[in-house]
């Protein structure tokens, strides 16, 4: 249990800083003890077990704390990403029926009486992550301490019950992201330095990798591509630097070798979702190039996955595309206040990912884009995802999405939003179609193209793509 991580891993580490971010900074016996304050103010209050903290703030040493004293209370936290507008938060406090909201002011430190005494429970609820939402309204994802538990067993793996032996880590995404919301646990069982650079601007970045010496660059794929543009990367001692782990959103193929060559750094594709509590499946950074650079690997151990027909339920054949499923101990209890959504994406114990893909000879998976965004051209099913993988191998391309726009004719023709390596001679729509014709049937390749500077991201740095849709219009 969180609240019981977070006293042991004060005794153990101390003043060892938890929490670095710019000048702030937080150790492991200031989050115990600010956590304990902040609990007993709010225990003076009448908040209690089963209580739900919504903590809209930033990203920072306060969010931490009060983090830590909604656990000392057996309240349920639900992180709310700082950078949704007012009209974009309002739903999803209404959603979990949020007790408290705790903002960026102050947190209340007033001392009130005794902490309660709180019994061990797996099945006490801990933890609530909204889904990032990016073609529609976010839904709330619940977990108990099990799952959490489950989260640290499968990330860790052998090393599950050891304490200390982390170090600086780079925490690439807002706290109320799966990422951090879930894993808070053994990143103080390993006595790690979360690393924060707020505002994220890339020499930045690399600044605080090169001056604290991070050895692993964690984050998604666009966080990425926009740190290989940067002059600092050339310009900073990144020696350090000895693993490259993406996950949330698909890496191309050029983006992993740009990424291995320039920064001499294996690299480790991470497959998972919100609803898997943010496991699922990986490459080994030391596989060789098919699996790195066109898979997204193996279920990790502790995860089971299968192939389905997304109409009938029965699971594909090897190399035949149909719906990712996984299974573990890890994945949410299901939606909060949304049990229809709940068993839908919860069928027989397999969470239904939504995302396409298909399972070769070797046991490895490629994703081929979301039922969601497949369109239809001519008659002829597209997942967009698997276009841009091919689009994305051109030598004039830095990124690439694609997405649907209407036609007369054929429905429906794919459009192709290119962000340039080089602006001044961006990709002609021949050269792409010329590069991909040989790996992609005549229907799917793109009949249009819209040249852009940078691929819109959502606040969770995912493809945004309704705003994808609309530049293609």
């Amino acid at each position: 249990m969180l609240d019981q991580v977070v006293r042991a891993a004060a005794t153990r580490f101390g003043d060892r800083p938890f929490l670095i971010r710019g000048e702030e900074e937080l150790t492991y016996l200031e989050l115990d003890q600010r956590s304990d304050q902040v609990a007993r103010a709010w225990h003076h209050r009448g908040l209690g077990q089963g209580a739900v903290v919504a903590i809209t703030r930033r990203s920072d040493a306060g969010y931490l704390v009060a983090v830590a004293a909604a656990s000392k209370l057996g309240a349920i936290v639900a992180g709310v990403n700082p950078s949704l507008t007012d009209p974009e938060r309002a739903p999803l406090l209404d959603l979990v029926g949020a007790s408290l909201v705790i903002d960026d002011d102050d947190l209340a430190t007033r001392l009130g009486g005794a902490l309660p005494d709180l019994a061990i429970d797996p099945h006490r609820v801990s933890t609530i992550v909204f889904t990032s939402g990016t073609t529609g309204r976010p839904k709330a994802a619940w977990f108990t301490n099990a799952q959490l538990d489950a989260i640290r067993r499968i990330d860790l793996g052998p090393r599950a019950e050891d304490w200390d032996g982390g170090g600086p880590m780079l925490a690439s995404t807002q706290f109320a992201h799966i990422g951090v919301s879930t894993k808070l646990s053994w990143y103080l069982r390993s006595g790690a330095t979360m690393v924060r650079v707020d505002p994220w601007r890339a020499d930045a970045v690399w600044d605080a990798v090169a001056s604290r010496r991070i050895t692993t660059i964690g984050g998604v794929a666009p966080q990425l591509a926009l740190l290989l543009r940067s002059p600092r990367l050339e310009e900073v001692d990144l020696s350090c630097v000895t693993s490259i782990v993406m996950g949330g959103a698909l890496s191309s193929p050029a983006l992993v070798e740009e990424a291995r060559t320039r920064l001499a750094a294996g690299y480790s594709i991470r497959y998972s979702s919100t609803e898997s509590g943010g496991v699922g499946l990986t490459t080994d950074p030391g596989a060789d190039d098919d699996e790195v650079l066109h898979t997204i690997g193996r279920p990790r151990p502790g995860v089971k996955a299968r192939i389905v027909d997304p109409a009938t339920g029965v699971e594909c054949c090897t190399d035949q595309v149909g719906e990712l499923c996984l299974r573990s101990a890890a994945q949410m209890v299901g939606y909060w206040a949304n049990p229809e959504a709940t068993s839908q994406a919860i069928r027989d114990g397999w969470l239904h990912t939504g995302d396409l893909a298909v399972r070769d000879s070797q046991g490895r998976y490629r994703l081929a884009g979301r039922i969601s965004e497949q369109y239809v051209r001519g008659g002829y099913n597209v997942a967009p995802a698997e276009v841009e993988a091919v689009l994305a191998t051109h030598p004039k391309v830095a990124q690439v999405g694609v997405a649907p726009r209407l036609d007369d004719v054929m429905g429906e023709i794919g459009v192709a939003v290119v962000v340039p390596r080089d602006p001044a001679h961006p990709p002609t729509l021949e050269e792409l179609r010329d590069g991909a014709k040989d790996r992609l049937a005549s229907w799917k390749l793109p009949e249009a193209l819209v040249i852009i500077a940078e691929i819109p991201l959502t606040s969770m740095h995912k493809v945004d793509r309704a705003t994808l849709s609309s530049l293609a219009r």
